[in-house]
């Protein structure tokens, strides 16, 4: 079975400065149909304007992943972490027993375009802990690039629950493919031009949610980006 989640159907909030998109509920958008799948319980598309954005506040038990499509933010934390996360890198934070972050971009004069998104933790109370990496494109093109996992393998970052996160940037016609193993799940994420996945197009900003399906093909119909989790 696969769900679509349509780009225009999730909550949007502009506040000036911030022009932000909810697939799941999310602050002052709630819906009950679409609190959460699986172990993901946020997936927000943002745009802030230059110079503009998120003072400090708190988190705690949350794996909290952002990828950075256009533009730059500069991330500061109470881990002592100070770093900014430019167009293309990816960045995973374990908010575990609790950190408190701000999330600015330092730019003047562009926006910064990105995924913000919150896992559950495998367990409440981990070590926080920061990673942040890009992936080279040679190895997300036309191909699958694990880049989060709990083991961490093949260079991907380590993330504190049984997911694994991957990547792909593809040209027009292109496919990657996907087994699905028995009793797994998993969402796809459209960040980028359109797909089919199986029989169904998917446009720009659109998710799918995905169970009880052996295999996911993902086929560009024009040049696209993805990111694909894999989920129990």
């Amino acid at each position: 079975m696969i769900q679509v989640r349509k780009s225009k159907e999730r909550g949007h909030a502009d506040h000036g400065w911030l022009k932000t998109h909810h697939t799941f509920s999310f602050s002052t958008y709630q819906d009950l149909e679409h609190m959460r799948f699986r172990a993901l319980r946020v997936m927000n598309e943002d745009v802030v304007l230059p110079g503009q954005g998120f003072g400090t506040h708190p988190h705690n038990d949350m794996e909290i992943v952002t990828y950075v499509l256009e533009g730059a933010l500069e991330h500061k934390d109470s881990m002592g972490n100070g770093e900014v996360l430019h167009a293309g890198e990816f960045q995973r934070m374990s908010a575990g027993t609790g950190i408190t972050h701000s999330e600015f971009n330092p730019s003047d004069s562009e926006a910064v375009h990105l995924y913000q998104i919150w896992l559950y933790p495998e367990r409440k109370g981990i070590e926080p802990s920061y990673e942040q990496k890009r992936f080279p494109d040679s190895e997300q093109q036309n191909q699958l690039r694990l880049v989060a996992s709990p083991e961490a393998e093949q260079g991907a970052l380590k993330i504190h629950q049984d997911a694994r996160i991957y990547l792909s940037k593809l040209e027009t016609g292109q496919q990657v493919i996907h087994p699905l193993s028995a009793g797994r799940h998993a969402w796809l994420q459209v960040l980028r031009g359109q797909v089919r996945l199986n029989d169904l197009p998917l446009d720009v900003s659109d998710g799918a949610a995905v169970s009880d399906v052996e295999q996911l093909v993902m086929t560009a119909t024009e040049n696209a980006e993805i990111m694909l989790f894999d989920l129990a």
